[in-house]
Formats: structure tokens, C-alpha cells, sequence
């Protein structure tokens, strides 16, 4: 299968990717539910995952799947656009080249096309105040409506804002914003409405004795890479104890060693240990006896978290821990979340170290929230960052599309052909909300296209009430950064399928040299043999 067959199948299993996304588009866009071999089932209308979790074999399914990961990874959100657009310029593609324009020279257009239609979303754009919490909390809202979290997304966004604003820094004349410093915990349990911002970090695991204390303020935080307990001899090595002397010798000398290590934190003046690897039983009683909380087998993300929050420094030999190591904290309380219970290290010497504890019913509920809230708080990032935003509910696409159409007039050839048809495929994206929310796509488009004709810039689908309406004044916003790297991933993808006229099985074997040497090793590794 060589050249035009092989385009038509590329094309085809891009096609039907977008085909099983487009129906999840918009905030009337339909659920998925992904059920993997072990019965495990992630119910999302969120595209990354989507792709994410699909079992896809064919190389160009497996490039789109890319395409969202690259999309999702840079701005947070519009993954389910990109894959959309991308499969759309395709089917548009198709229909050239059937009409015998060569590839190169669709390709070739597509990329003026989108060159052009960043300069154009750049003049449409609405600028942007990174301090208007109002506005942020509007780009949030927009961003979480579509989801399962829908209903609450009020109350939501105003969360993620608070949190994204308290980590942004203007650095210069630049705002900058690390979403390391947001930490995202789950608990089922409660509702969606419970969802708070801790001011510190949270850690799903509980103190390591009984006898600990539960609360400790004023804390000063041991951070350890190394396990509190006697390390094994890593080669076999025989003892014969012979009599219950050196039996309780030998006991006593392991119960001294790991006294010295407590005796060591202590003398620090540490009062809280949180430590990455294990902590032996006994060095619980020592430290318990020394009023010192403990907490053991913490993630290494969040121990990164931890250093970075209290100043502390994470240690991998005890012997080396000083008091200028350690980390500080106004409070570190276990508490019952749940069925369960939790350790809070709030009042961090870094204040921009927060976390957003994630509450809901069920465990599907909390993995969908957590997905939502990560998308708004990138939103909400990009916002700050980039400081545009744009009329959502395809009004963009549109305004695109119209002037897409009055630059193609001024190119010659058949390149032309390629720019008008990038613009039809920028309205999948209003046509599938329409079609999403009940209404007539083609009828939505025919008067979405003369409300834009008549100077509507921002009029876009209400697809709450199936009608044409100013997304300004209805606070649908979308970040601007998103609508162009969708069309930039879109474009890429496209353009990548497009340049492929063959598929050549790579070969697994690799021959030193022609003729025998070549078959020798083949032989040795068992590539030549009857079958």
C-alpha cells in the first residue's frame, strides 16, 4: 500500500479519532467511559485522558495522542479542540487532493492559513489585568462548566483563583506563574462544595505512633531520604550466637544504634520527622518518648514539596543533619478527613506553598474534580501569564474563519483552495457545540456568521439555550494562548499525516555487514530459522 492509499488510511484512522472526540466538545458534550483490562473504569469528558487511557495500535492515532499530550502539557486545556481541528484539516485535506492538489501544496497552505490566523486571534483578543480576580474566576468557570463538576463550578473557580494568584509573581515587567507550588490532594468523602485551600501542604498519611503528639506548633521539621531502621548486610553473612548473653548484646547493640539516631535528631532541637523511607518500630518509641511526631513513606514529589515549603533541606545521612537543615512551620496536626487521617503542615516559611483538598462523594467524583481543577488552574495560568483572553462558545473560530476567507482572495493558485478550506474546518468547533447542545449546526453557523458579518465579534453558541448569543455579557472567556496552540498543534499534526505517502515495516535486525557476517548474526540471534 504506497501513496494515495496510504494518505486515504492516515487520514481515515484520523477521522475517526476525532469523530469518537467530537461528541465530548463543549459543555453539552457527552461523557466517555474507559474501561481497561483489569475492569478498572475512568468515566471523563476530558480529551488528554480520553487519549490517554484509549488503547491505540495505529501509528497515526498514537501521533494524535501526541498531539494532545503536547497540548495538554503546554496550556493545560482545548486537548478535545486540537484533536478535533486536527482530524477536521484532514477530512478538508482529503478533499483536495482527491481533486488532484498535490499534498505539499495543501501543507503549504494550511501553514499561511494558520500563520494568518494567529495574527488574527491576536487582533480579536481582549487584554487582560492578572490581578482581576473577577475575570480570572470567569476563564476558570469556563473551563470547568463542560466537566462533571459543572454545577459547582461557581464555587470552584473562586478556589482555584485564590490559589493561582497567591503563587503568581511579577518578575520585572513579566508575571510568572510555578503551579509546582499548588499541590492537589484528594479525599473521597463530603461533597464537591467541601473542596478547600489549605495554606501549607497536605499529606495523606498519619503519625507513625500513638503516643506521638498530634499537634505541634512552632515546628521545626527534620526532612529525611534515609530510613530510620538497622540496614540489612547486603551479602549473607552467618552470626552463631551461642549463648543469651550475646543474644541480648546483640539486641542491645541494634537497640543503641537506632537510640543514636534519635539522639541525633533530637539534639538538633528538630520536633517533627518526615521521612521518606521506613521507621523501625523501636526508633517509634524513641522518638515518642522524645515528644518528636513522625511520619514515614512520604512520596518523593512530596517531599520536594516539603523542603521547598518549609526551607528545609532533605537529608540522606542522619549523621549529617544540622539545625540549620531543618524546615519551619507554624503548625503540623494530624486530623480525620474522612474515613481517614491526614497530616497538615500549614503556615509554611514559603507562604506560596498551598494545597487544594479535593472532597466528593465518590472516587469518580474526586478523580474527575481533580482533572477540572487542574485544567482551570492552567487556564487561570495562562491568563495571568500571557494576559488575553477571548470570547469562548466558537466565537473566535468564526471571526477566524470570515477573515481567513477574505485573505485567501489575496493568494494565487491553488493555495487559495487550501486557506478557505482551513477556514471551514475552524467552524467544526462551533458546529459541534451547536450540535452538542440539540440545535441545527448548519442553521447555527448560516446565523452565527451573519451576526459576525454584522460586526458581532464576540457573539458565539449559548448551548444552555440553543441560541446565538454575546459570550462577553454571558462570561464564557477562554484564554487566548489555548485557541492558538490549538490551531499550532492542529496545524502540525495535519501538516505531519499529510507528508506521509508510505509505510515501510522497520526492520528489527540489525546486520553488521552484507552477505555472511550479516547472516551469521542472524543465525545467533535466532532471526533465521524454518518455520
Amino acid at each position: 500500500m504506497r501513496g494515495r492509499e496510504v494518505q486515504s488510511a492516515n487520514i481515515m484512522v484520523a477521522k475517526i479519532i476525532a469523530e469518537t472526540m467530537k461528541s465530548s466538545l463543549g459543555p453539552r458534550g457527552m461523557d466517555k467511559m474507559l474501561v481497561d483490562s483489569f475492569g478498572d473504569i475512568v468515566i471523563t469528558n476530558d480529551g488528554a485522558t480520553i487519549l490517554k487511557e484509549m488503547d491505540v495500535e495505529h501509528p497515526v492515532a498514537k501521533m494524535l495522542v501526541e498531539v494532545s499530550k503536547a497540548q495538554d502539557e503546554e496550556v493545560g486545556d482545548g486537548t478535545t479542540s486540537a484533536v478535533v481541528l486536527a482530524g477536521e484539516l484532514l477530512a478538508k485535506a482529503e478533499e483536495l487532493i482527491e481533486k488532484e492538489v498535490h499534498p505539499t501544496i495543501v501543507i503549504e497552505g494550511y501553514r499561511k492559513a494558520a500563520v494568518k490566523a494567529l495574527e488574527i486571534l491576536d487582533e480579536i483578543g481582549i487584554k487582560a489585568s492578572p490581578t482581576d480576580k473577577e475575570l480570572l474566576r470567569k476563564v476558570a468557570k469556563t473551563a470547568m462548566i463542560s466537566k462533571l463538576v459543572g454545577e459547582e463550578s461557581d464555587y470552584l473557580a473562586g478556589v482555584v483563583v485564590d490559589a493561582v494568584t497567591r503563587v503568581a509573581e511579577k518578575v520585572g515587567d513579566r508575571w510568572t506563574v510555578d503551579l509546582d507550588d499548588i499541590k492537589l490532594e484528594k479525599k473521597e468523602g463530603q461533597s464537591l462544595r467541601d473542596t478547600k485551600l489549605i495554606e501549607g501542604i497536605v499529606l495523606d498519611k498519619e503519625v507513625v505512633h500513638p503516643d506521638m503528639p498530634k499537634l505541634v506548633r512552632n515546628a521545626k521539621i527534620a526532612l529525611l531520604d534515609a530510613a530510620l531502621e538497622i540496614e540489612k548486610t547486603e551479602f549473607d553473612a552467618k552470626l552463631n550466637i551461642e549463648t543469651p548473653e550475646q543474644m541480648r548484646a546483640f539486641m542491645k547493640q541494634e537497640e543503641d544504634m537506632l537510640k543514636g539516631m534519635v539522639e541525633k535528631i533530637a539534639s538538633t532541637g528538630a520536633n517533627v520527622v518526615l521521612c521518606q523511607k521506613g521507621i523501625d518500630d523501636l526508633a517509634q518509641y524513641f522518638l515518642a518518648k522524645r515528644g518528636i511526631m513522625a511520619v514515614r513513606r512520604i512520596k518523593k514529589s512530596d517531599m520536594d514539596k516539603l523542603a521547598k515549603a518549609t526551607k528545609g533541606r532533605v537529608i540522606s545521612r542522619i549523621d549529617d543533619l544540622t539545625p540549620e537543615d531543618l524546615g519551619k512551620a507554624a503548625l503540623v496536626e494530624e486530623r480525620r478527613v474522612g474515613e481517614d487521617k491526614m497530616v497538615f503542615v500549614e503556615g509554611c516559611e514559603n507562604p506560596k506553598s498551598i494545597t487544594i483538598l479535593i472532597r466528593g462523594g465518590t472516587q469518580r467524583i474526586v478523580d474527575e474534580a481533580e482533572r477540572s481543577l487542574k485544567d482551570a488552574i492552567n487556564v487561570v495560568k495562562d491568563v495571568i501569564v500571557d494576559g488575553k483572553i477571548i470570547a469562548g462558545g466558537g466565537a473566535g473560530e468564526i471571526e477566524t474563519a470570515l477573515r481567513l476567507r477574505d485573505y485567501a482572495k489575496t493568494l494565487p493558485g491553488k493555495e487559495q483552495l487550501a486557506v478557505n478550506k482551513f477556514a471551514e474546518a475552524l467552524e467544526v468547533i462551533p458546529s459541534q457545540l451547536a450540535e452538542s447542545a440539540g440545535m441545527d449546526p448548519i442553521e447555527a453557523i448560516v446565523n452565527l456568521t451573519s451576526k459576525h458579518k454584522e460586526g458581532g465579534l464576540t457573539h458565539g453558541i449559548n448551548v444552555f439555550k440553543g441560541e446565538i448569543t454575546d459570550m462577553q455579557k454571558l462570561e464564557v472567556l477562554d484564554p487566548l494562548l489555548v485557541k492558538k496552540q490549538t490551531i499550532k498543534s492542529a496545524v502540525e499534526a495535519a501538516a505531519m499525516v499529510l507528508k506521509i505517502d508510505d509505510i515501510i515495516a522497520a526492520s528489527r535486525l540489525e546486520t553488521s555487514a552484507p552477505g555472511k557476517k550479516g547472516e551469521e548474526k542472524e543465525k545467533e540471534e535466532g532471526g533465521v530459522g524454518e518455520d
